[in-house]
């Protein structure tokens, strides 16, 4: 009789879609830390205009300076 994992080897796993995959994913996780650091600025804005108009404060828009 043939001892443990002798008799059946699995074939190797194929380099290139392995490498494929992990491209992927790494794709993905580049996606969604986008994301997520996009969502953190876009909350710190609003609340930043929040805290303004509760304090009663008008023009709390972003003012926009021209490039010199």
């Amino acid at each position: 009789m043939a001892e443990d994992g002798e008799g059946k080897r699995e074939p190797p796993e194929d380099e290139g879609s392995r490498g494929i995959e992990n491209a992927v994913m790494l794709g993905f996780f580049v996606v969604v830390v986008a994301a997520g650091i996009w969502l953190l600025v876009t909350m710190a804005d609003v609340r930043k205009a929040q805290d303004c108009a509760g304090q009663g404060r008008r023009n709390c828009a972003t003012i926009d300076v021209p490039a010199r």
